[in-house]
């Protein structure tokens, strides 16, 4: 994404959580920004759109985050999985999306609906699969139960938590509480087998296939265009270049490149870079892993 447009998103948010997005036009945003109304419909089809990306950004930066988490470690750790659950969260208040959510789920229009409710099919869906990574395969049946489960309890537990006991959430606490009582809930389900909606209801495929990308000349060629992306002396380019020439060696030191991995996703951080930076992170990461597994 482009800075001009980033920074039109930038203004459309603050709008849409000042005025509200029902109260907040076109012209508005066209003011604020001071664009003209071409270059907005170049940006985006309608004011719809404008929020729904607002939105969608918000999922990229997520999936970025939770997959940096995941850089080197164990798919089955739970406090890795803590960590992924806290980052949506994380998200919500950085952002301050829970009005603009509001706003959506008050709304009638059917787009903006039926974004959400996709929007919530793909949480369900990582969530789903990463219970499965903690409770193994057989939990596969039971994993989309325990996962509308598992958002229910977080859900109702943050409402009585805000409004009743009137202070900040202790997030983690709450999380690894709601964790501990999914561990029942999920080995009392495979025990017995018992399932509600179990694989009756198609969820998305959210994931992103990693599987074109690990190769070696793969990902020289997308380190190769991230690198033609920056500045010469833009911070993390240094990170790009050790990278390709690690990658390109006969025997690349892969405990050295995850450390620098690491590194360079965050050089990025709050920068229009930031998603694609932590994506091709988890890329090379991939890469690395399958390439201890099968040395080409």
């Amino acid at each position: 994404m482009n800075e001009r447009k980033h920074r039109v998103l930038l203004i459309a948010q603050r709008l849409f959580i000042k005025k509200g997005f029902a109260a907040t036009s076109v012209q508005d945003i066209l003011n604020e920004s001071h664009i003209s109304k071409g270059t907005f419909y170049n940006y985006f089809s309608s004011k719809n759109e404008c929020l729904m990306t607002i939105l969608s950004h918000a999922q990229e930066i997520t999936d970025a985050r939770r997959k940096e988490l995941m850089i080197g470690k164990d798919p089955a750790d739970r406090e890795i999985f803590a960590k992924q659950i806290a980052v949506r969260m994380e998200i919500n208040r950085e952002h301050q999306l829970v009005p603009l959510f509001e706003a959506i789920f008050h709304s009638k229009d059917p787009e903006l609906r039926d974004f959400i409710k996709k929007h919530h099919m793909v949480e369900l869906t990582w969530l789903s699969r990463r219970l499965v990574d903690l409770y193994g395969r057989e939990a596969e049946p039971y994993a989309l139960d325990g996962a509308i489960m598992v958002v229910g309890m977080f859900k109702h537990f943050i409402n009585v938590w805000v409004s009743s006991l009137k202070e900040e959430i202790n997030l983690f606490k709450l999380i690894n509480f709601i964790l501990c009582r999914t561990d029942s809930i999920i080995l009392n389900m495979i025990q017995t087998k018992d399932k509600l909606l179990g694989d009756r209801i198609y969820l998305p495929d959210n994931e992103v296939s990693y599987d074109d990308f690990c190769t070696k000349e793969k990902i020289l060629e997308r380190l190769s265009f991230f690198s033609d992306s920056l500045e010469e002396e833009q911070k993390g380019k240094q990170y790009v270049d050790f990278l390709m020439d690690e990658i390109q060696s006969d025997q690349p030191r892969v405990h050295l490149i995850e450390t620098v991995l690491q590194a360079f996703g965050g050089s990025f951080t709050n920068t229009p870079l930031e998603i694609e930076a932590k994506e091709l992170a988890f890329s090379i990461f991939n890469f690395m892993s399958a390439l201890q597994k099968h040395p080409q």
